[in-house]
């Protein structure tokens, strides 16, 4: 019989042995970490700290910009970036599944509404299979941004594993406005997958820290998955809101002026267009705009300028400086209208170049008061040399603040560069050459003469009030920077500028009379300076004009400069410069309740739409409400109209109609250029004029069938033109004017 109990009790022996150094193994793992406290290196208070304890960020709602009235220029909405799970570890229930089940029916059905092709999300669907720990993906650009309605849509189509994250974006209602002053913002990602907005350009940067605000925070104790403990700690830091800032700018003054910059955009085709509407009571701005722009929300057409003209390109102003060198004059009381001088040209000393007016050979001897309405270089070059003096009229230059910043509150204002070292230079500033200053500046300086001889300080904040309370945090107050000039010398020098524009013999006549409001200002043609000498052709200059209203009071100066629009001639320079300033400015004056100048105010209403209306009926109901009505055409009803639908009209007003099937051309004779140009307009066709005042002759007959791209010619004539065909010249008629 064969005996086994030996080998049994050496297996127990051994299992025994085998146990018992696994149980000191255990005993001794316990007591090193009960000594130092710590597992593989690391301590496990801390591991336990941060599997327990929770941190979380409260985002701060960014600051509302507003125009002055509380119209909502940017703000903080909501919207949604779309998110797709992929893991499969989020399902734990097969019949409601958390993750994408089904890539192919997926991608097809979001393709609807993302701007994505089926394919390309199919392939972003499928990455898990390249890399399997991978946990959820998101869509680019065209997943994010999801608005509300959206969301809402794709969430009925109830697809597995389709979710979203919510986000905070910056939104724009306005679009294109005031989109240099305004600016915009940028998301940072975070390294954690956080984000924070961050201001990039005009208010939204220089305000950056006041409308971000401070994010708050959550700490909480969690069990492992997450999930807030019933007794854990919770500690709450609020986030404090970003501010509201209330702007100066008026949002209907602002459309405004948006509305005719982009209209002469789309007629003239310039380089650049800078336009400011300020209130000179104030220093406030009203309205601000510049051509190239961009969109704030999607930055098309940032590339073509970053820079907010009105402040940051100082440029050679040409003849509106000479506003100043006159209010200088005025003041000291070296300025006497019906003094005559030699007009054509002048010689600083001998070595330099003769300055010459702008005609090349003057007018003869005529009074400064002609001079100016002329805008005589020679003129204001005797009047800052000999009436003045070079130390007396750089004396102003400092008194009007155009040798320095405004300090206006908006980043990186530019200065001016004054040359100011060799007399000729001394002599080319006191009409706007050589000198380079901004628009800011110009506007600035122009309040002087239109506040009674207080310049006021240019400003677009209002106010600054706490999000959450509404309390004014601060307020801008207006600022009277200097008094350059006496009241009485502001006032002089406003009725000189309004002979500017009501002189037949003026720069500015039958370019800038507003009916029913006087008009102070004065024109500015400015050379384009290229490799030490300037550019010659019809339309490389700035055109520009400065003007106040009403004249004898103002309530609004306009400042429009517009560089080399697209014209053939150097006298329609003014043509795309009025296309911004009169309607702007007769319309925001109107807006703002001041009554026109006229004893009889005339009745105004908006005009309807006609187009589709039996042309003999619209004729006949528009010319008895008293307006003067003209169709260009023998069809049966009425396919075009100018003006526009909605636009007020006032009685008397000239209304065009155009009819279906071939246009007719009117007779033009006694019609003003401007409604010349809106026939044409309306017609399509390609219009040139020669002269100013009234038609008087018409290269296409009264009754002739016009077609799109036809050309039309029209001559115009004064009552003084007969008196001034002497003043014109073969080319470049105003050249440095």
């Amino acid at each position: 019989m064969v005996k086994k109990q030996p080998n049994i009790n050496r297996g127990a022996v051994g299992l025994f042995f085998l146990f018992s150094l696994l149980f000191f193994a255990i005993l001794y793992r316990f007591f090193v970490i009960g000594i130092t406290g710590e597992a593989a290196g690391q301590p496990l208070a801390a591991r336990a700290e941060q599997k327990h304890m929770r941190h979380g960020t409260i985002e701060a709602a960014r600051g509302t910009i507003m125009d002055r009235s509380g119209e909502v220029i940017a703000e903080d909405t909501a919207s949604y970036s779309l998110v797709a799970i992929l893991d499969k570890k989020m399902t734990t229930n097969p019949e409601n599944p958390k993750h994408v089940v089904d890539p192919e029916k997926t991608a097809a059905t979001l393709a609807k509404y993302i701007d994505l092709s089926e394919s390309e999300i199919l392939r972003i669907l499928l990455k898990k299979k390249d890399n399997p720990k991978l946990f959820q993906v998101e869509f680019g650009k065209a997943g994010k941004d999801i608005s509300f309605q959206a969301k809402k849509k794709i969430e009925a189509e109830k697809l597995p594993g389709i979710t979203f994250k919510k986000e905070s974006k910056r939104f724009y209602p306005n679009g294109v406005f005031a989109s240099h002053v305004v600016g915009f913002v940028e998301k940072k990602e975070g390294n954690n997958g956080s984000s924070k907005t961050i201001g990039k350009l005009g208010i939204e940067k220089s305000m950056d820290k006041s409308l971000k605000g401070e994010n708050g925070s959550i700490d909480y104790e969690s069990d492992l998955w997450g999930y807030l403990l019933p007794s854990g700690k919770e500690l709450v830091t609020p986030a404090q809101n970003g501010n509201d800032i209330y702007l100066t700018l008026d949002k209907k003054i602002q459309t405004f002026l948006e509305d005719a910059l982009n209209k002469t955009v789309e007629e003239y085709n310039p380089k650049k267009i800078i336009a400011i509407v300020a209130n000179p009571k104030t220093g406030e701005i009203l309205a601000m705009g510049q051509r190239p722009t961009f969109h704030p929300k999607t930055r098309d057409g940032i590339e073509k300028s970053w820079h907010n003209e009105a402040i940051e390109y100082p440029f050679e102003p040409g003849s509106t400086m000479k506003i100043f060198t006159l209010a200088a004059a005025v003041n000291e009381g070296e300025f006497n209208p019906e003094e005559k001088y030699k007009s054509g040209s002048y010689r600083v000393t001998e070595r330099d170049k003769a300055i010459k007016d702008h005609n090349g050979r003057g007018w003869g001897t005529i009074t400064y008061l002609e001079g100016v309405q002329r805008s005589s270089n020679v003129a204001f070059a005797k009047i800052a040399k000999e009436k003045l003096g070079f130390e007396k009229f750089r004396e102003y230059l400092t008194r009007f603040g155009l040798d320095r910043p405004t300090g206006i509150d908006l980043p990186d204002e530019a200065t001016s560069q004054l040359r100011y070292d060799w007399p000729i230079e001394k002599i080319t500033t006191s009409f706007g050459q050589g000198t380079a200053i901004t628009a800011i500046q110009q506007i600035q300086a122009a309040t002087a003469i239109a506040n009674n001889g207080k310049m006021m300080k240019p400003h677009v904040i209002k106010k600054i009030v706490d999000h959450d309370t509404g309390e004014i945090i601060e307020e801008t107050k207006p600022e009277v920077v200097a008094e350059p000039i006496t009241p009485e010398a502001a006032k002089k020098v406003r009725d000189i500028l309004e002979t500017v524009i009501t002189s037949p013999k003026g720069t500015g006549h039958n370019r800038y009379n507003l009916e029913g409001y006087s008009v102070a200002g004065k024109t500015g043609t400015a050379e384009m300076s290229q490799g030490g000498g300037y550019l010659n052709g019809p339309g490389d200059y700035i055109f520009s004009f400065l003007g106040m209203a009403p004249a004898d009071d103002p309530k609004l100066i306009v400042y429009v400069a517009v560089q080399q629009p697209d014209i053939d001639s150097y006298f329609k320079g003014s043509l795309p410069v009025s296309m911004v300033f009169n309607p702007v400015m007769k319309n925001s004056l109107q807006y703002m309740n001041i009554k026109p100048s006229s004893l009889v105010v005339a009745k105004t209403e908006a005009l309807p739409d006609l187009v589709g209306k039996p042309s003999a009926e619209a004729g006949k109901a528009l010319k008895e409400k008293g307006f003067d009505t003209v169709t260009m055409g023998k069809g049966g009803t009425v396919s075009g109209q100018i003006p526009a639908p909605g636009e007020t009209v006032m009685e008397g007003e000239k209304v065009i109609l155009r009819t279906a099937g071939d246009a007719i051309m009117p007779d033009l004779t006694g019609w003003s250029l401007r409604d010349a140009l809106k026939a044409a307009n309306l017609a399509g066709l390609n219009l040139n004029f020669k002269g100013s005042g009234y038609v008087v002759k018409q290269s296409v007959t009264k009754g002739t069938p016009i077609k799109s791209g036809d050309h039309l010619t029209v001559e115009l004539e004064t009552p003084l033109d007969s008196l001034n065909r002497d003043d014109k010249v073969e080319e470049n008629p105003e050249i440095k004017e």
